[in-house]
């Protein structure tokens, strides 16, 4: 059996201990080692990251572990850049704080193989807590880039970058990733230009992989700090895709969410007052 040769794209930015894992997992694929590249694309790091992958590169020919370095221009620019780097076809992205397991990439071509003409395709986002989460009623998820789509392998409007590929011929119809777009929201808007473009989003249920989230990332402050700012940064992507946010449309839910945090002691309704806050920071801002 042939195995097409592919990349394996990792976006990153002062992240290095949780590349190494990410990296390590990576390496030890059962596809191929032959068959298949891993481009990191640095970000503006200004820890360890570059030596960090120079180790890599050095210890492994097989697969190879290729550095691409930019200032820092955001994630959308590190994709493309990855994509200009990469010599496979499909290129495969993940984001540095995953690991994936043995299984991973094969289950990701096989699928791809399966839907030549889909263009993009990605698979389950499964949170691995390593720390104790704030409380929650139950509810709700903890919303913090996990993806379970089902058991079915189908056509959805939406995958999540973190685990996606897209091929070659995708990117040229459908063009590079937007760049002035800030993070969140960033894979969502070139998906929607596929789709418009009479591309498919194809869901894949065994290409699954584990989205760590470390013990500091689960403290509450940090959480509600990084959902704020995700509301903040939503607001292109949302203006972008037609939709208008307004002042009151962002206060009006607040002291809903609030009371559901007050009655249920329930950190959902704290993270979803701050994503709310967020965006009313962007619209005064904006």
């Amino acid at each position: 059996m042939s195995h097409q040769f592919v990349s394996v794209v990792v976006p990153t930015r002062n992240r290095a201990q949780l590349l190494r894992d990410c990296l390590e997992s990576l390496l030890a694929q059962d596809y191929p080692h032959d068959r298949y590249e891993v481009i990191i694309v640095d970000d503006g790091s200004r820890d360890e990251t570059a030596a960090l992958v120079t180790e890599f590169s050095r210890k492994s020919t097989s697969p190879t572990v290729t550095l691409v370095s930019q200032p820092s221009r955001g994630l959308n620019a590190a994709r493309n850049a990855g994509i200009a780097a990469a010599g496979g076809d499909p290129v495969c992205f993940v984001d540095d704080d995953v690991e994936v397991p043995l299984g991973w990439l094969s289950a990701m071509v096989r699928g791809v193989g399966r839907h030549p003409e889909a263009g993009c395709c990605g698979g389950p986002i499964r949170l691995r807590l390593e720390g104790k989460a704030p409380r929650a009623c139950g509810r709700e998820p903890l919303g913090e880039t996990e993806l379970d789509l089902g058991d079915s392998e189908r056509p959805v409007r939406r995958v999540w970058g973190a685990n996606m590929a897209v091929s070659k011929a995708a990117v040229g119809a459908t063009g590079p990733f937007l760049e002035e777009l800030p993070i969140y929201g960033d894979e969502e808007e070139w998906e929607q230009r596929h789709l418009d473009a009479g591309g498919a989003v194809i869901y894949l249920p065994e290409a699954w992989l584990w989205h760590r989230r470390t013990a500091e990332d689960l403290r509450l402050w940090r959480l509600a700090r990084n959902r704020f700012r995700r509301g903040a940064s939503q607001l292109t992507y949302l203006r972008l895709s037609g939709q208008s946010p307004t002042l009151w449309g962002e206060l009006s839910p607040i002291p809903r969410t609030l009371a559901h945090a007050i009655l249920r002691r329930c950190a959902w309704g704290i993270l979803t007052t701050a994503m709310h806050l967020g965006r009313v920071w962007g619209i005064l801002h904006g």
